[in-house]
This record gives structure tokens, C-alpha cells and sequence, in this order.
């Protein structure tokens, strides 16, 4: 078995944020451990660049809420690969989840699928780092991990559980040269949607609410999460890299940056 070079794991990879790291690392020459809930039918598109690229990719729909699954997809990718050396956790599940009448089904349904499987999997790819004494670990969390949605609790729960987990494991795994950081995800297209609030107006026109009127995208995750694994990041362990053009600076709506009339006013 030819070991790659590195070998990243991506959690989520039929996600939107999924597919950008996938093509943000294809061309790297690293092995890719793909966790994808559709076996592969949702990122055959991705899959073509994998392999265009020359990369080698294991695709396995792993519940990595399970220890055991988790265990035996990392078993997986060594025999295949090599051992996983980076890993981007990047679930986000969502389900709208008030305070005051959220069933618990769907509190644990969220915390589960953003916090446990996060907590799982940086224990175990965690361990096999500290073997080699050599990883990065990056999160891609929300915003909400510090500002309320006004929508769903238990999503900003979750989101602010990993980045606690992160702190704690940047601590721990440091000691043998591992890093651990997060990207801190502000809004992208679809999420007024998304995060629509009963009394929250923080999404209306939220486009304009990032001073420079313009939005970001997973594809920008994907070039930071590059930087944060790369030896140029060498020294950045715990800490919080806050993705949102500005977004949560926001503080009078007619201030917004809103797009010129048609008379140039």
C-alpha cells in the first residue's frame, strides 16, 4: 500500500461545504476519507475532479455517531490511505428548535449529529495522531456558536459545544504537536431561510448587514481550512477564525450597503 502524502478526512462531504473542501484538496495530492450519508451519488461531480486530480478518495457512509463505525472507517482509510492526519468536521445539522417548545427528539436529533459526531470522531482521529505526533483538527462551526439564531436553540447549542470541544482537545492534543482550530461560518445564500426567526429580525436583508454588501461562500471555507492545516498555520492552535464578511459588526439597518437605485442615487 502506497501511502499518501496526507489524508483527510471530511465528515460531511455531500454537503455543500463538503463539496468545496473536496475540490479545495483534490488537487493537493491527499487521500480523501469521504463521509457520505448518499454512498457517493451526491458527489459524483467532485469525485470526476478527485480523480481527474489524480487522488485517491474512500467514500464510506459511516453513522459517525457510532464509536464503532467511526473506529472501523479509520481502520479503513489506514489499510487504504494511510492514517488520517487531517480532519475537517464540517456537520451541520438544523432543525428550527425554540426554547420554549422544542421536543427533545430534536434537541438530542441535533446535538447528536453536530456534537457527538465531532466529539467521536476528534477522539479517535485524535489518538492516531498523537502516534504520529503530527495533525490538524479544523471545525467548521457557525457564528451561532456566540450569537443566538433566535431560531433554533438547540443548533446554537451545538455549534457552541464544538467549539468548547475544540478549546479542550487544542489543549490536550497540542502537547503532541496537533493543532486545532475553527472556522466560525457566517451566512451564505439560503439562510434567511434557514435561520427565519418569530422574533429575531438579525437575517432580515441580512445581505446588506456585511458592510461590504457582499456574501461569502463555502468555497472561502475551504481556502481558510487549507491555510489552517498547512505548515504556514503552524502556530495557530485553539483558536477562532470568524468567517461572516463582518456580518455580527452589524448595528443600524439604514446603514445597510444597499445596491445603487437605477437613477444612481
Amino acid at each position: 500500500m502506497e501511502r499518501c502524502a496526507s489524508v483527510v478526512m471530511i465528515t460531511d462531504a455531500d454537503s455543500p461545504s463538503g463539496k468545496a473542501f473536496i475540490r479545495e484538496f483534490a488537487g493537493s495530492g491527499a487521500g480523501l476519507v469521504l463521509g457520505s450519508p448518499s454512498g457517493g451519488s451526491e458527489i459524483e461531480a467532485e469525485l470526476r475532479i478527485v480523480d481527474a486530480a489524480g487522488a485517491k478518495a474512500l467514500v464510506a457512509n459511516a453513522d459517525l455517531t457510532s464509536r464503532e463505525e467511526v473506529a472501523l472507517l479509520l481502520e479503513q482509510a489506514r489499510h487504504q490511505l494511510g492514517p488520517v492526519d487531517v480532519l475537517i468536521h464540517n456537520n451541520d445539522h438544523y432543525i428550527p428548535a425554540l426554547t420554549e417548545d422544542c421536543e427533545e427528539r430534536d434537541f438530542a436529533a441535533v446535538m447528536e449529529a453536530n456534537a457527538k459526531t465531532a466529539f467521536l470522531c476528534a477522539q479517535a482521529v485524535g489518538k492516531q495522531m498523537a502516534e504520529l505526533e503530527h495533525g490538524s483538527i479544523v471545525f467548521l462551526t457557525s457564528v451561532h456558536a456566540e450569537k443566538p439564531t433566535g431560531s433554533s436553540f438547540a443548533y446554537s447549542a451545538s455549534k457552541g459545544a464544538v467549539k468548547m470541544l475544540a478549546k479542550e482537545a487544542a489543549l490536550y492534543l497540542g502537547r503532541f504537536g496537533i493543532r486545532v482550530n475553527t472556522i466560525e461560518m457566517g451566512p451564505v445564500e439560503g439562510d434567511p431561510d434557514r435561520f427565519r426567526s418569530p422574533f429575531s429580525t438579525l437575517y432580515d436583508n441580512y445581505r446588506y448587514k456585511v458592510p461590504s454588501g457582499e456574501l461569502g461562500s463555502y468555497r472561502d471555507a475551504a481556502a481558510i481550512a487549507r491555510f489552517l492545516v498547512s505548515e504556514e498555520a503552524r502556530y495557530l492552535n485553539g483558536a477562532d477564525i470568524r468567517l461572516d464578511g463582518g456580518f455580527l459588526l452589524h448595528y443600524m439597518d439604514h446603514k445597510m450597503k444597499r445596491p445603487r437605485s437605477g437613477d444612481g442615487t
